[in-house]
């Protein structure tokens, strides 16, 4: 074996290893779920999260590190590289995971190159997904058969759910679930009949809550069967039943944060879920599970096909113009793109790094399904040709320090992907009358849930807000968000005389993180009917108690609830919000 060869094959073994040393740590961290819920460690569950977070990039500088040191100065050497690439498919050739340990390869060699578009001698590339609709998912399946009664069935799924800690009451809770399950197939398909059940083997772990995922057969139907367990004082209990597949879907949501989910075939459970989720893209059902890396080599493999099959451009995205973030899609695509602006205009202040660290900061927190996830790449390459003109002029005037022009080809060095979501303010220019107030009431409702979770969004006009296809209210504007607890919300002090009630100047000392409730008023953008609709629903928004409590809950610790579907969909929601 001659020295490039035996260089290449050493290079090929440290990824592959390192990238094995990834998955292990990945799967202690997620096994640890179980037992967080069986103890109700909320806090030790929240730092586990935080942890996995990090794992990708740490994993990945100690690689980088090794190779660097192994390689020398071959290190950038593209036949080397090259090389290392026909080395790596030898080594991962029995590798049930194909799909992830491709991504971390492509993820060492673009930190190596900071390759700009891709690079098929030294990346793997595929405009095809590593989930196909009609791959089955047997391996993760428990199947239940049908003939026993509903009840009964249940009961046996229950039972089977792995915990250290006991239900409250399993068989009551079995009977409930039944009655919904049969109410719901006589609802939509004429008969409770069913076949049988088939659930997924592993537990969906988040927050404070577990679920039981599956669908229910009955003649040539499937049916979407999820069970949320929660654990309160006195021993688990099942919270809901999910069998709507809108209601599914946003259990799955990119508002939310991942899922801990113990598997040895994350593409098998994707096949599973993708069969009672079929609207769900790959991508998010991969970020969803934690493998986000892998999600963003599905989402732009998803976007190159887009491009292959439509000879759409580039255009600003609808909705005002963004004063920190530029920001443009196709318009037949499900994605927007977002890019930094080199210059903020008036009154913003933040910096570009401070830009960058609320993205950050909105990738380690709980999202609690109202912030959109946004998808981080670099040196995105791209035909002059796809951008409208008026849209490359302005990425060009505006955006220098991210876009290069070369050619006929535009590269963008950094930008943001998120899902396409319907600006708050377009929507309620354009929805009827309910509509509008739901999304009012909605409005209201996400600003709460954010606070609970410790985000202040620091402003709150509706262009900041977005609606998505299911009609939840989401935040997407990230610039001067912060935590609560950074905040001191305080009254406005009663003037010193009546001229100062009438001035543009301020009467009274403002510090930095001071907030204003009463001031929420000034910044809605709501008028009549809608007004009142959100008063009569949020007015304590308004109120320093309101923001002063929620901060002050937080800084004991404690840990709130959020729950990923509709109330009704509780079984006893006289108890009280105990689950996620």
């Amino acid at each position: 074996m001659c020295a490039v060869d035996a260089t290449a094959h050493l290079a090929a073994r440290t990824v592959y290893a390192s990238f094995r040393a990834f998955l292990e740590k990945f799967d202690a961290i997620t096994r640890r779920a179980g037992a967080r819920f069986a103890e109700r460690d909320w806090i030790g569950g929240a730092t586990d999260a935080r942890e996995r977070l990090d794992l990708y990039n740490l994993v990945l500088d100690a690689a980088l590190a090794a190779l660097r040191e192994l390689i020398g100065e071959r290190f950038g050497d593209d036949g080397l590289w090259s090389a290392v690439k026909r080395q790596y498919l030898f080594e991962i050739s029995e590798e049930p995971n194909p799909e992830l340990a491709e991504t971390f390869y492509n993820s060492v060699t673009r930190r190596v190159f900071h390759t700009v578009g891709v690079n098929a001698e030294i990346e793997f590339v595929s405009l095809e997904p590593s989930v196909h609709p009609r791959e089955p998912g047997t391996g993760v399946i428990e199947r239940y058969e049908g003939g026993a009664p509903t009840a009964t069935l249940i009961a046996r799924i229950l039972d089977d759910f792995r915990s250290d800690a006991p239900f409250a009451d399993l068989d009551g809770d079995a009977r409930l679930v039944a009655d919904r399950v049969e109410a719901y197939l006589g609802s939509i398909l004429g008969s409770p009949r069913i076949d049988a059940v088939e659930m997924a083997r592993p537990v969906f772990f988040r927050n404070k809550a577990a679920y039981l995922v599956g669908r229910v057969r009955s003649g040539t139907h499937l049916v979407p069967l999820v069970v949320p367990l929660v654990h309160p004082d006195g021993g688990v209990r099942v919270d809901a039943v999910l069998n709507n597949e809108a209601e599914v879907s946003i259990l799955f949501s990119f508002t939310r944060s991942y899922f801990h989910v113990e598997t040895a075939s994350p593409r098998e459970l994707i096949a599973f879920l993708k069969s009672i989720l079929p609207l769900k893209p790959v991508a998010e059902l991969y970020i969803s599970l934690g493998y986000n890396r892998h999600g963003k080599t599905e989402l732009y493999r998803n976007l190159r096909r887009h491009m292959t099959q439509s000879d759409e451009r580039f255009q600003i995205a609808a909705g005002d113009r963004g004063m920190v973030m530029l920001v443009f899609t196709l318009p037949f695509y499900d994605f927007v793109f977002k890019v930094i602006r080199d210059c903020f205009d008036f009154p913003k202040s933040a910096t570009r790094d401070h830009v960058l660290d609320r993205y950050r900061m909105v990738f380690v927190r709980d999202r609690v399904g109202r912030l959109v996830e946004a998808q981080e790449f670099e040196h995105l390459k791209f035909r002059r040709a796809m951008f409208a003109p008026d849209l490359l002029d302005e990425l060009l005037a505006g955006a220098s320090q991210t876009t290069r022009l070369e050619g006929e080809s535009v590269d963008l060095g950094h930008v943001y992907t998120e899902r396409k979501v319907t600006p708050l303010n377009l929507y309620l220019r354009e929805a009827g009358p309910e509509a509008a107030r739901r999304a009012v009431v909605d409005y209201g409702n996400a600003i709460k849930e954010l606070a609970a979770a410790n985000i202040f969004p620091g402003d709150f006009l509706l262009k900041n807000f977005g609606v998505t296809r299911h009609g939840r209210v989401v935040f997407y504007d990230y610039d001067e968000l912060c935590l609560l607890t950074d905040c001191r919300f305080r009254r406005i002090p009663p003037a010193r005389r009546d001229e100062d009630e009438l001035s543009d100047e301020v009467w009274f000392a403002v510090a930095e993180n001071d907030v204003f409730p009463e001031e929420f008023r000034r910044f809605l953008g709501l008028a009549g009917d809608l007004r009142e609709v959100f008063e009569r629903h949020h007015a304590d928004l308004f109120t320093v108690e309101f923001w002063s409590e929620m901060s002050d809950r937080h800084r004991r610790g404690e840990i709130m609830d959020f729950f990923p579907y509709p109330e009704v969909r509780r079984l006893r929601p006289e108890r009280g919000r105990a689950g996620e």
